[in-house]
């Protein structure tokens, strides 16, 4: 069989190396658009992502409302790069009337492109990455239509952001865990695989999307690839969402959540508008008796599911907070020695201020994952990972170059070298161990060549590893919370 030649497109290769957050799925949607931006500066975002749906722009046929979209832009300091979800939800425009979820074919696709390239426009220069939709192959709930549909906006999306702003950036629809998951000929993956094929004129970068185990960053990066390359081309991927733990990476959890939800969507309505939402708050849905039985039971139920309930035992709480905490550094430190330069969390906070309702399932899935709480009507509680994802900001800043190192002798040894503009050079441990009980284990004791006479040594949770220099040999205990060790001292 003669070898496929790939064409490979790198004239919109993001510059340089930045962290980012997630604002969540509905900025401005659940309540009136408050600040994040600074927020996510001072944790050292590079990068803000935000949803924008149609029918918070154009509420109606013509008539155009900014104050979502001014809202965010007021907010940025011109420093942030920004990447713009533009969700096919609206009231009046879409095959199903909503203004929330699913997004779904525009009726009219003129109508369509002209949104877009209003919008765009409003945000010229400002707004870098435009994305047509988020995760289409999760069909119903992401999107209500055909992958031969998705491919058709696509097309649209991209010639206009193409006309109202040329230098903007085209992201695909991210590729999510149904797809990642999938086996070969599922639906999702065929959905993709056809709006890769279809659609490769249509997009510039490939957003792959990274939740549970984080060792696993790198063979889904690679699947990304190999799915452009099967049909001749190679363009850079991105990481729109990534984090973790979430339920279904543990088969015991998964397996109850299964048990209790396998009859609770079956009669599951077909959108989800904000008002619906709203109305449904606090009702006996099935959805919301197959929670309070969880709950109910919550002493019985795995501890691996028992951590995502609200009020669970404190130890188990810790616990989850670490998990989070290192596999949000893990997985950026894989995807960053696979070549790519844009990581984005999922996510930064709570949609809106107030209590949250914990007997939903998208709470269980997604909800404990925040970086930052509310404090009254302001963004400022810090979660453990935050104070993870800021120390690792403040590490990576003026990265050149990530590489994973060889480890002979230590296969469980995660080990990467980092370049730094202006800065000494990076070094990143970790052995790779079982998230929930490698905790549990002794650490083993790393001895590598080292240049410097001297080193300083902190960890992903804010500890500080004891650390030895001597005989140009370094030394420290390494275990499954990554280390980050910094040369320093200069010699004669």
């Amino acid at each position: 069989m003669p070898e496929t030649t790939v064409e490979t497109s790198t004239a919109f290769e993001p510059e340089g190396v930045r962290l980012g957050v997630v604002r969540g799925i509905g900025y401005g949607l659940f309540g009136k658009p408050d600040e994040f931006v600074p927020q996510a500066r001072a944790l050292g975002a590079g990068l803000v992502r935000a949803y924008v749906y149609w029918g918070q722009v154009e509420p109606e046929p013509g008539r155009y409302a900014w104050d979502v979209v001014d809202a965010l832009l007021a907010q940025l300091d011109g420093d942030e790069e920004v990447w713009l979800t533009l969700c096919s939800s609206s009231p009046w425009a879409t095959r199903v009337p909503t203004d929330f979820l699913p997004p779904s074919p525009a009726l009219d696709l003129e109508a369509y492109g002209a949104f877009v390239r209003r919008v765009v426009r409003r945000c010229a220069g400002r707004v870098r990455y435009w994305q047509c939709d988020n995760e289409p192959s999760n069909t119903d709930l992401l999107w209500a239509g055909t992958a031969e549909e998705y491919v058709a906006q696509l097309r649209v999306l991209h010639a206009a952001v193409r006309e109202a702003d040329p230098a903007a950036t085209v992201v695909l629809g991210g590729c999510g865990y149904d797809v990642l998951s999938g086996q070969e000929g599922s639906e999702p993956r065929l959905f993709f695989d056809h709006v890769v094929s279809a659609g490769r004129d249509a997009f510039d970068l490939f957003d792959v999307h990274l939740y549970g185990e984080a060792a696993a960053a790198p063979a889904h990066i690679a699947f990304a690839r190999d799915l452009m390359r099967r049909h001749g081309y190679l363009k850079p991927v991105v990481v729109g969402e990534h984090a973790a733990p979430v339920p279904f990476e543990f088969p015991e959890a998964q397996a109850v959540m299964y048990e209790a939800f396998s009859g609770a969507f079956a009669d599951a309505p077909r959108s989800q508008s904000t008002s619906e939402l709203a109305e449904r708050m606090g009702q006996d849905t099935p959805e919301r008796r197959a929670m309070s039985a969880l709950y109910d039971r919550m002493a019985e139920l795995p501890e691996t599911l028992q951590m995502f309930l609200a009020g669970c035992p404190v130890e188990l709480e810790d616990r989850r907070h670490r998990i989070n905490a290192r596999q949000l550094v893990m997985c950026t430190m894989l995807a960053l020695a696979e070549g790519v330069r844009r990581t984005v969390y999922w996510n930064l906070a709570p949609e809106v201020p107030g209590p949250l309702d914990p007997r939903q399932v998208m709470h269980l899935m997604f909800g404990k994952l925040v970086l930052l709480d509310y404090e009254g009507t302001t963004l400022g509680v810090r979660r453990p990972a935050a104070g993870a994802f800021a120390l690792l900001a403040e590490l990576l800043a003026g990265v050149r170059r990530v590489r994973r190192a060889e480890t002979p002798g230590s296969p469980d040894l995660y080990a990467f070298e980092v370049e730094r503009e202006g800065r000494e050079p990076l070094l990143v441990l970790w052995r790779g161990r079982d998230m929930v009980t490698g905790e549990d284990e002794p650490p083993i004791t790393v001895d590598r060549p080292w240049a410097a006479p001297a080193a300083t040594a902190v960890d992903a949770l804010g500890g500080t590893p004891p650390v030895e220099v001597a005989g140009g040999r370094l030394r420290l205990p390494v275990s499954v919370t990554p280390v980050f060790v910094t040369p320093w001292g200069t010699k004669d």
